[in-house]
């Protein structure tokens, strides 16, 4: 199967999930708006969602995946597999006893890192430290989860594992359905949704469980013991932990520092789940399935097939990555109107929310370039570099977010969080490039600044129609006018921007089949 349509095959199953979580934002905007139980659910929820990607994204793909490509290699399926049970005596244990001193430390945990603005508010503070503890446990079927996904993403079963997070979408919508059914207040619509997030994590592990099974393999539970593989593992997976989730980090520190503001963490949120399409589609996708073809096309010796590999995965992040952050800086207050504005959700809290969408359109190719370019080190087990680099980043970000936000509000954070992402991404890659893990292309480099023209040639057209058909895309126009308006502004960019790649020579025939017919190098070098 070719790059793309492995691309394609984790994309298009992460899409679906992104299409339920607009649904799902959606809900709770009309249902919560930019209030306080909005606040306290996403600060409540953003920690077990922080170590969700933590682990999902960053950890097990960049650690566990060529220790056990390699044990399929060394020693056949039943080395796998005793490799992988042996990984879960240690995770299943090492969780249960984090959880469990997580759960006593949450109104520690609450006051100090998840919502310190929270404490001069009891109310807000306590039901924060109740969620929180409901919902941690979340925490433990994910990572289980990403050790599965890992497993399969290995054995080249990618479908199960990306179409899992469908489910916690799923869940949640049909919470918040009931909860509007039945004219629940902002409080008891959060509980149901607290309580839906931790009956969504048993479900995703239940689905991976099975596609696990329907892969030839099977995880029998032995007793931990920290054996030469869990400990290479362990070595791997911290500082891996710590890159893999450095946007997730950023948002981290940029809600601490939002709590102390009504509304900012809500916005921040409702922005997030935007910039989130995107970045799942192509960034995880990218990142999933590059980070096992580069281990194999190393173990194997060819070192050309593997700078291709990285070459083809940046050409078509920035292709896909470099129109939409266009779209997204012109068009964001019309995306907010139409995605969130109703219900709770009123017009200054669409100023705000696509103040905040626009800034992250700056930063999102750095931020889907960051999953492009990590796999470069961890195929080659490698996860310190880019956890020095992460921690740069972080400072950044922190430092950034602390200066701005008491004159800009949320969108200082924004701002923040996107300077942090492209220092990350120029570190990875002058680094790779430097180590000669990264050939440098300058075809590609042309392609690159074509695609820029190609994409301000777009915006300008968009910023022609959004002129002439602004009556139909304000707020008081009917829902479904505003739907049809902004999806025929939206097909008509995507034409324009296609168009103008091929015209101007960004994109060719040549590149596509590239990509489409991708075949693994049969000569080794050196």
């Amino acid at each position: 199967m070719s790059l793309v349509k492995k691309f394609a095959t984790v994309g298009g199953a992460t899409l679906g999930s992104r299409i339920f979580g607009f649904a799902r934002e959606t809900l709770m905007a009309a249902a919560l708006g930019t209030g306080p139980m909005a606040d306290v659910f996403y600060a409540a929820f953003r920690f077990p969602n922080l170590f969700r990607r933590l682990f999902a994204e960053g950890a097990f793909n960049a650690a566990f995946v060529p220790l056990f490509a390699k044990e399929i290699e060394a020693n056949g399926t039943e080395g796998a597999k005793r490799f992988s049970e042996e990984v879960f005596g240690v995770l299943f244990s090492v969780l249960l006893l984090i959880t469990i001193v997580m759960e006593l430390a949450m109104p520690l945990l609450v006051r100090f890192v998840i919502a310190p603005g929270f404490a001069d508010d009891p109310d807000k503070f306590s039901i924060t430290i109740r969620m929180a503890a409901v919902m941690f446990p979340y925490l433990m079927c994910m990572s289980l989860t990403a050790m599965m996904s890992g497993m399969l993403n290995s054995l080249h079963h990618f479908f199960a594992a990306a179409i899992a997070p469908v489910f916690l979408n799923v869940v949640m919508i049909g919470a918040l359905f009931y909860a509007l059914y039945t004219g629940a207040d902002s409080l008891a619509t959060a509980w149901y949704l607290s309580w839906g997030v931790l009956a969504a994590g048993v479900l995703q592990l239940a689905v991976v469980y099975v596609g696990v099974l329907a892969a030839g393999m099977s995880i029998g539970f032995r007793f931990p013991k920290m054996t030469p593989n869990v400990k290479r593992l362990l070595i791997l997976a911290v500082p891996a932990a710590v890159t893999g989730g450095i946007t997730q980090i950023n948002q981290l520190i940029g809600q601490a520092i939002a709590s102390s503001r009504d509304g900012a963490i809500a916005a921040l949120q409702y922005a997030d789940r935007i910039y989130q399409l995107p970045l799942g589609v192509v960034g995880v996708a990218v990142g999933v399935v590059l980070l096992p073809e580069l281990a194999r096309a190393l173990k194997g010796g060819n070192l050309r097939e593997a700078g291709n590999l990285q070459n083809r995965s940046i050409e078509f992040v920035l292709f896909l990555t470099i129109p939409a952050a266009f779209a997204l800086w012109i068009l964001s207050d019309e995306i907010i109107r139409v995605l969130y504005e109703r219900g709770a959700f009123h017009q200054e809290n669409t100023a705000v929310v696509g103040s905040i969408l626009a800034i992250y359109g700056i930063g999102l190719p750095a931020f889907v370039l960051i999953k492009a370019l990590q796999p470069g080190f961890y195929a080659r087990e490698d996860t310190k570099t880019p956890m020095r680099f992460s921690a740069i980043a972080v400072a950044t970000n922190c430092a950034t977010a602390l200066t701005l936000f008491p004159y800009m509000g949320a969108p200082g954070i924004a701002v923040a969080e996107a300077t942090a992402g492209w220092i990350s991404t120029v570190l990875l890659f002058s680094t790779l490039l430097r180590r000669g893990h990264l050939t440098w292309e300058w075809a590609l480099a042309k392609r690159t600044a074509l695609l820029i023209v190609a994409a301000a040639v777009m915006g300008a057209a968009i910023v022609f129609l959004k002129q002439h058909w602004a009556p139909w895309l304000a707020s008081g126009a009917p829902l479904i006018t505003k739907i049809g308006t902004l999806g025929l502004l939206i097909a008509i960019a995507m034409l324009i921007y296609f168009a103008a790649a091929f015209l101007v020579g960004g994109a060719n025939l040549g590149m596509i089949r590239r990509n489409l017919n991708r075949k693994p190098a049969p000569a080794k070098d050196g």
